[in-house]
């Protein structure tokens, strides 16, 4: 018989995380309760450029995905890897600089966002500073994660492994390629990419950071949790292989799919469409290996929470990467992009695939790890039926609130007229949706808040054992056992690096094909000799319109249809976008799309509408922006934005960079002259100024039918 050795498992760092996700999830879901009340109530938005709904927007998301989710990740990966590699985590050190340096992470980017400090690109808003120490702190966790695995006691890698290697490799591939930008001071930059290829790169990165880590981290984690809790085997040791290989090398295809109908070559939406369709065997694969997993212990799940939440995670998992495919069908994207439909489908996911997994194996890794039983079973049976009642009331209105919409949009008279010519009459009609939206939210948050209090006192019953005692054979002997009906994917399955290697190769693939024609062949990209870079003051009030996060709100991409062609203008072409570092096409039209609105109404009216949109939009539920009249604008950031734009490749004159505040002064003195028309006085040096000269600019270097 072998000697066995005996070690110690880590459970403080699998402690931090679960504190950290209770208090990020908390933190996150407040916030987006908030929202769903300043969509209906504006007067919540208190007049505060820090509380203001775009400015919040990208705060909530990325407190909800990496606050939230990534802490839940961390604490099921360092609960589960160790034990299924029988050895403690390589670096005790290591371990903790994880865990605080993603706390000072996400403490940075809840002071940065509000302050407005953004990169202007959805789920990677945050500014080069912090892109850095991202990847410091996500390399730091990838060298713990592998060197556990090298000095593992057992030779098998298990399917969650493989789940957890290709999310490490990938978003640090995902989150460096799409995070390459040019600083022009200690917190701002540029996306080195811009217009269509801006776009491209960075939904192949947002969609693969739902991929890579709403979702294959989390495969990982119900592929340990979910037989743990069962008492059952996994159901399909084949199944697993083929859910595993076909999903990353599939998935990281389909971004283009958000962009359907945009500016971008037609054959990469193709590739987009195709792809996502296919995701739906893989998905769907990994959905019935999680529920047929609990065959036979069916009664069970009838009592025990922790396995009701996670059939309801699996089963909205599966829900949702079915509708994504079916989003992705031109004709159905053509119906549900810009609308609240595809808000009401990313919340299936989070809150039912995240949010109910991330419940029930915390109801069941709690116990285990503070040796103690969960402190009430009935509370958590009341936290199981009011979060899934939370998500039913908030995702259902916006499905209606989405059909309701794209029905208006498109709807014409028999005399050939738009029937709603008017877009906030498509807002006004929706508001009791949102109304019951924020219902909803606000009983899934009470639901987290039981969770919280069962937590609380489950940890108070009992006692953190630090340093779980456990006895494995030696290294040595583990890996000369040999298994008798080996499968042929085991000679990778004992592996890591090679196992890292082919996922990178696998996830690389799709990248590559859809980038290098999309950047090296100008012919995609065709440019129009009218489209002339910014002027100074442009390309500063574009920045604040960056700033205030009113990309959340408003598309800049006038779609090919004869509705939006009759509401907003001639639809949008690539050459249009060529100088915009970082594009702003946007993905929900809470506002109508504003690519035309240059010229379409006086400075007068822009300066009104930001004072007190409802004055000149009755009705309207867009915040006021009062600070935008009182604020300087600091001209002195204009020579490093035009020496930075100079470097991207953007044509101004060389040495413009020194006279370019002259030419800012003399169109904001026009701009202030023409609201001087208007009995509007202001001086030229504010804010609002600049914003008004960059919405007067918007897409205006093309004539119709030119």
């Amino acid at each position: 018989m072998s000697q066995l050795e005996r070690f110690y498992y880590d459970n403080v760092s699998t402690r931090n995380f679960i504190y950290a996700t209770m208090l990020w999830g908390f933190v996150g879901m407040l916030v987006g309760f908030i929202l769903t009340l300043q969509l209906i109530f504006p007067s919540l938005n208190f007049e505060m450029a820090q509380t203001s709904f775009g400015r919040l927007r990208p705060l909530h998301t990325n407190a909800v995905i990496f606050a939230f989710v990534g802490n839940g990740i961390f604490a099921g990966v360092y609960y589960s890897l160790q034990r299924l590699v029988k050895a403690r985590m390589w670096s005790d050190t290591l371990s903790k600089i994880h865990f605080w340096g993603w706390q000072l992470i996400i403490v940075a980017a809840a002071i940065s966002l509000p302050l407005g400090y953004t990169s202007g690109k959805e789920y990677a808003e945050l500014e080069w500073p912090i892109d850095i120490a991202i990847a410091l702190i996500w390399v730091i966790f990838g060298i713990n994660m592998m060197m556990t695995l090298f000095k593992r006691r057992e030779s098998h890698l298990y399917v969650a492994i493989w789940f957890y290697i290709a999310t490490w490799v990938t978003v640090a591939m995902l989150h460096i390629v799409n995070s390459m930008e040019l600083p022009y001071g200690w917190f701002s930059s540029y996306s080195v990419y811009a217009g269509v290829q801006d776009a491209l790169v960075q939904w192949w990165y947002g969609h693969n950071a739902v991929a890579f880590f709403l979702t294959t981290p989390y495969l990982g984690l119900m592929y340990y949790f979910v037989p743990k809790a069962a008492n059952r085997p996994v159901y399909s040791y084949r199944l697993s292989i083929i859910h595993f290989w076909a999903l990353i090398f599939i998935y990281i295809w389909a971004g283009p799919h958000h962009l359907l109908y945009s500016s971008l070559p037609d054959w990469a939406q193709t590739l987009g469409t195709v792809f996502s369709i296919m995701l739906i065997a893989p998905s769907w694969g990994g959905m019935i290996n999680g529920l047929l997993t609990l065959r036979g212990a069916w009664d069970r799940v009838r009592n025990d929470p922790i396995l009701k939440f996670m059939v309801v995670a699996i089963t909205a998992y599966g829900m949702a990467t079915f509708e994504g495919p079916m989003l992705s069908f031109k004709n159905v994207n053509a119906m549900s992009h810009f609308t609240d439909w595809t808000i009401a489908h990313v919340h299936i996911g989070t809150l039912g695939w995240n949010g109910f997994l991330t419940f029930g194996v915390f109801y069941w890794l709690v116990p285990k790890i503070f040796r103690t039983k969960l402190y009430s079973t009935k509370l958590a049976n009341v936290h199981f039926w009011i979060g899934t009642m939370g998500i039913l009331f908030y995702a259902i209105p916006l499905y209606w609130a989405g059909f309701t919409q794209s029905l208006m949009w498109k709807q014409f008279t028999p005399d050939g007229f738009l029937q709603y010519p008017n877009f906030l009459e498509t807002v006004t009609q929706i508001l009791p949706m949102y109304m019951m939206r924020s219902l909803g939210g606000g009983i899934y948050l009470i639901g987290f808040i039981i969770m919280i209090y069962n937590i609380h006192k489950t940890i108070q019953s009992g006692t953190l054992l630090e340093n779980e005692a456990a006895e494995a054979p030696s290294r040595e002997v583990a890996m000369a056992k040999v298994h008798e009906g080996e499968h042929w994917h085991s000679w990778i399955e004992k592996r890591p690096a090679q196992m890292l290697f082919w996922s990178l190769v696998a996830v690389g693939i799709g990248g590559v094909i859809e980038f290098v024609p999309t950047f090296m062949v100008e012919s995609n990209v065709p440019k129009i000799a009218s489209v002339k870079p910014y002027t100074p003051l442009e390309l500063q009030g574009r920045d604040i319109y960056i700033r205030e996060g009113c990309y959340t709100c408003h598309s800049q991409m006038i779609r090919p249809f004869r509705s939006e062609v009759e509401r907003y203008g001639e639809y949008s072409k690539s050459g249009e976008f060529v100088y915009d570092h970082p594009f702003q096409w946007g993905s929900k039209r809470t506002g109508p799309d504003l690519h035309r609105i240059g010229g379409k109404y006086p400075d007068a009216w822009h300066y009104n509408h930001m004072l007190d949109p409802a004055s000149m939009s009755p009705g309207s539920i867009m915040p006021p922006y009062p600070w935008l009249l009182v604020d300087d604008l600091d001209i002195t950031t204009t020579p490093a934005k035009i020496r930075a734009m100079q470097k991207l490749g953007v044509p101004y004159p060389e040495g413009y960079d020194q006279k370019a505040n002259e030419d800012l002064k003399k169109q904001a003195e026009e701009i202030t002259q023409t609201l001087k028309e208007s009995k509007i006085e202001t001086v030229s040096d504010k804010e609002i100024i600049a914003l008004i000269a960059y919405l007067q600019r918007m897409g205006t270097d093309i004539k119709k039918g030119k």
